[in-house]
C-alpha cells in the first residue's frame, strides 16, 4: 500500500520547478533533514531552509573544503546545521523520538544462546551500566579486532547494542 501526496495534479510531469515544492512537503514530515553532499546552487540548500523555516533539525555532513560538490554541506555547518560524522550523530539528537530498549521481562528470562568461549568472555567483561570498548579488551586482554569482531557478532545475536562512542550494553 502507498500513497501519493502532491500539490499537482497528475497531469504535471516532475521537472526542477516542481522539486522545492514537493520536497517542502517531505521535509514538513520530517523530524530533520540531512544533506550529506550539497554544492552552492544544490536544490538540497533549499529543501534544508525550507526544514528551518518549519521549525525542523538540519544536519550535514562535511566534504573537503575545495570540493565543489561540498561547499553548499559545509555552508550549512559553518551557518549553524548539525555536523554529522556518523549515523549515532543524528540518532542521539533525535533520542528522544527513539523508545527506550529495555529487554520485555520474557527476554529477560530466555537463557542466553550458546556462546563460544570468546564471545561469553566478552559478554561477562560488559557491566550492567554502559561499558566502552577500551575497558572491554582491557578486561580481556584480548586483541583489540577480536574484540571488535566478537562484538559485532553478539550484536548481530542482539545480545548487545552499540552506543555512540563505542560503548556496548547489554540487551539480554
Amino acid at each position: 500500500h502507498g500513497a501519493i501526496v502532491s500539490e499537482f495534479s497528475m497531469e504535471i510531469e516532475p521537472g526542477r520547478q516542481t522539486f522545492p515544492m514537493r520536497n517542502r512537503i517531505i521535509s514538513g514530515w520530517s523530524h530533520g533533514v540531512l544533506v550529506v553532499e550539497a554544492g552552492l546552487n544544490s536544490g538540497a540548500l533549499i529543501t534544508a531552509s525550507q526544514a528551518l523555516e518549519q521549525g525542523r533539525s538540519v544536519y550535514a555532513v562535511p566534504g573537503h573544503i575545495n570540493a565543489p560538490s561540498a561547499m553548499g554541506s559545509n555552508r550549512l555547518i559553518q551557518q549553524g546545521a548539525k555536523l554529522v560524522m556518523d549515523a549515532s550523530d543524528v540518532l542521539d539528537d533525535l533520542q528522544i523520538l527513539l523508545p527506550e530498549t529495555k529487554p520485555s521481562p520474557e527476554a529477560a528470562a530466555r537463557p542466553l544462546p550458546s556462546l563460544s568461549e570468546q564471545e561469553r568472555c566478552i559478554y561477562d567483561a560488559i557491566e550492567a551500566a554502559e561499558t566502552s570498548i577500551d575497558d572491554i579488551t582491557d578486561k580481556t586482554q584480548l586483541p583489540s579486532a577480536t574484540v571488535s569482531s566478537t562484538l559485532l557478532q553478539l550484536e548481530l545475536k542482539r545480545l548487545v547494542k552499540q552506543l555512540p562512542g563505542k560503548y556496548f550494553v547489554k540487551l539480554g
